[in-house]
């Protein structure tokens, strides 16, 4: 009994009756769809043609209110165009204009970010404990839902990734909201004992 050989290009010796293009495009369809350059969706930004794009520029014009605005120490200026639907405010915003003075190869500049990130997360939790509408940790977390909508269960036995920090998702969500509680408990004790 002879055995087969494979139909794999990757064995060390290759079948010699490889099929045509023309024959692999009658047997399989679609294939060599991109060979021609004209029908590949990337080509049309391979070639610089400002004709058919609509640009009227090589460079396109700057942006107002550049000054001011974080860059990163690797570039030699700011990008054209920037967003500013978040512009940097507060103490969050201190942190992350003072992130910018590292590198982006450097943990600190990452670091900072997140710690600007944690900051302005706190500080819209504490506004919103001044507003008439606090946040609402228990539904606004998704903590019932586990239980409704087969959250637990849906984890065992498929292989998710995320089983394997489940036992931390309680502390980091609920955790900060404990402390502040606690600490508010804190607060309002010393005040009573120097009350009386």
């Amino acid at each position: 009994m002879t055995t087969p050989t494979p139909s794999t290009p990757y064995v060390a010796n290759k079948p010699k009756d490889v099929p045509s293009a023309e024959a692999l495009r009658a047997r399989i369809p679609g294939w060599g769809v991109d060979l021609d350059p004209k029908d590949r969706p990337s080509y049309p930004r391979e070639v610089f043609d400002p004709a058919g794009t609509g640009a009227h520029w090589d460079y396109p014009e700057e942006q107002p209110g550049r000054e001011g605005r974080e860059r990163s120490i690797e570039h030699g200026q700011l990008t054209p165009v920037f967003g500013t639907s978040a512009p940097l405010h507060g103490v969050s915003g201190i942190i992350r204009r003072y992130a910018y003075r590292y590198s982006e190869g450097r943990a600190a500049h990452w670091l900072l970010l997140l710690a600007g990130d944690r900051v302005d997360a706190w500080g819209a939790h504490l506004s919103s404990l001044a507003s008439l509408r606090p946040d609402n940790p228990v539904t606004q977390t998704g903590v019932l839902s586990e239980g409704r909508r087969q959250g637990i269960t849906s984890r065992f036995g498929k292989k998710r990734a995320d089983v394997n920090h489940l036992w931390l998702d309680p502390v980091v969500v609920a955790g900060p909201w404990v402390a502040a509680a606690a600490g508010a408990v804190v607060v309002v004790r010393s005040a009573v004992r120097r009350a009386r």
